[in-house]
């Protein structure tokens, strides 16, 4: 019987992941697409740069108050009174939360649109004249919107607690149409800098619209919600008492996107917007594989009963099924921003005011971003296994020696290195996200060293490992010599010729070595083609 549940609970778990990442999917898609049609109208110009550097500030609030610090001090909490049937209390400590948030984020954006001059100059300190007060324009737009996404963000939490994972998480998707409605509606008939105004007020009416589509679920399922300032109520005190190691952990890691949007800053017009551009690829893997198994794993992990043994053997057995789903995803992904990633860029930004010289100059940035994704996706899920053991503050002293390194190692291979390479200064960007890919992989190693001595061995195995990036160094391969064999042909053709191949070669020697994640993904796609090898 015990067997039976354990099955049913993993599989329950591994459609909660599927249901994550089908949401994240969608909602990269459209930011994809959002990031297209910027491309094609601002390209690497000083407004690009404006609006990138622009967005970054509001969205401190965001990040801060948002998604990752909301799931890490709310959820446990939330699914642990779900999980105890106590629906009294968790009505409760939902309400005093939301209303919490309300206030401290109302303050906040007056205060960031009172101190916007400030900011822009503490963040963007390269930026001069006209591109700063545009800079500055665009931040007081924005940061309202901000805070509308932090009430959103307290939406999600609400919902992945009730396993309503795919709204949650597609929820984004109607921000990013607003803003391409505004670029598609005004981008032939004004100037850049006019544009990037009218885009900032669709960001903030975007904003409005992702809480709008998610708080009638949340009223559904939250049948007793009780809005209060009550600090009494004993679920309240710890997510407050939780939040606040998180927060200062999450500050550490805006911290270290601060000092990059600094640094490029520094380097010539066009490096903001650049590595704006590859971030938003990056983070696609990051997200769609790092964040939809970590977003499921969380709840199940949180809601562990028995003693300290039960719960740890139970924690180790999901974190390690997790660590290998994550890296049968992301090992490919790394593979192919190195070697087929002006390919990718290609296909996805190149149009208008975005040329084939800025292809290469983001492939360059996106190859340096490719060293530190598996740590960057594996080291969530570390994090996520302390926070569901109630642990925030661990991941906090971790974060803090990543910011430390890849600022060190970002100031020297961004500022100082171009030159003593006999390089253009430009391509220090490529150096800053290396860095912090660097950076990325010592503070994974902290984390799983320190889990292992709590928790018992876990990691993913060296042997699944190699054949992971054997079978990624061979389909690249492959790949690679259909590229010079095709030759010069209309990027979204060359990306669909040459990428489904490099799928199929790695899914293909990956089932062949017996990997359980591949034969996962073909049975489900050709239930005929066999059992899962044991």
């Amino acid at each position: 019987m015990r067997w039976v549940f354990s099955v049913t609970r993993e599989s329950s778990m591994g459609r909660s992941a599927v249901l994550v990442g089908a949401g994240i999917l969608l909602s990269r898609l459209a930011g994809l697409v959002r990031d297209r049609v910027f491309a094609h109208y601002f390209g690497n110009s000083a407004a690009a740069d404006a609006f990138k550097a622009a967005i970054r500030i509001p969205n401190l609030l965001q990040n801060l108050f948002g998604e990752g610090v909301l799931s890490a001090s709310f959820i446990p909490v939330y699914a642990g009174l779900l999980a105890r049937k106590d629906e009294e209390d968790a009505g409760r400590v939902a309400g005093a939360l939301a209303t919490l948030l309300a206030c401290g984020i109302s303050l906040l954006v007056l205060l960031g649109v009172l101190l916007t001059p400030v900011l822009v100059d503490l963040i963007a300190p390269g930026f001069e004249g006209e591109k700063r007060e545009l800079t500055i324009r665009l931040v007081r737009i924005l940061f309202p919107g901000a805070g509308l996404l932090v009430l959103s963000a307290w939406c999600l939490g609400i919902l992945n607690s009730h396993h309503r994972f795919f709204m949650a998480y597609t929820a984004p998707v109607v921000w990013n149409l607003a803003m391409i409605v505004s670029l598609l509606g005004f981008g032939g008939r004004l100037g850049q800098y006019p544009l990037a105004e009218v885009l900032a007020w669709g960001a903030v009416i975007g904003s409005l619209l992702q809480l709008a589509v998610q708080l009638p679920a949340v009223l559904r399922l939250v049948t007793r919600l009780r809005f209060s300032l009550q600090w009494a109520v004993p679920g309240v005190r710890t997510v407050v008492r939780n939040f606040v190691p998180v927060c200062i952990g999450r500050g550490v890691l805006q911290l270290s996107a601060f000092v990059d949007v600094l640094l490029a800053s520094l380097l010539p017009t066009g490096a903001v917007a650049a590595l704006s551009y590859a971030q938003t690829l990056y983070t696609l893997p990051l997200s769609l594989f790092g964040m939809s198994v970590s977003a499921a794993e969380l709840p199940a992990m949180a809601s562990a009963l028995g003693n300290d043994r039960e719960v740890a053997a139970h924690v180790q057995r999901r974190l390690d099924a997790g660590l290998r789903q994550i890296a049968y995803w992301v090992v490919p992904s790394a593979m192919a921003f190195l070697v087929l990633g002006d390919v990718i860029i290609a296909a996805v930004y190149q149009s208008g005011r975005f040329t084939q010289h800025d292809v290469v100059y983001v492939w360059g940035i996106l190859a340096g971003s490719a060293v530190g994704l598996l740590a960057s996706t594996l080291g969530r899920l570390y994090a996520s296994t302390y926070y569901a053991l109630r642990d925030t503050r661990t991941p906090l002293y971790y974060a803090m020696v990543h910011v430390l390194l890849a600022t060190v190692l970002g100031y020297g291979m961004a500022i100082r290195l171009p030159p003593l390479l006999g390089i253009d200064a430009r391509w220090g960007v490529a150096g800053l996200s290396a860095s912090a890919g660097i950076a990325a992989w010592v503070e994974f190693a902290l984390l799983r060293h320190t889990l292992n001595r709590r928790i018992g061995p876990t990691g993913l195995p060296l042997a699944v490992s190699l054949r992971l990036w054997t079978a990624a160094v061979v389909a690249a391969a492959a790949a690679l010599a259909g590229k010079l064999a095709l030759g010069p042909h209309h990027p979204i053709l060359v990306a669909a010729v040459l990428l489904l191949p490099y799928g199929l070669i790695y899914m293909a020697i990956t089932y062949r070595w017996g990997v359980p994640e591949a034969h996962a993904v073909v049975e489900r796609v050709l239930p005929m083609a066999g059992r899962r090898p044991h």
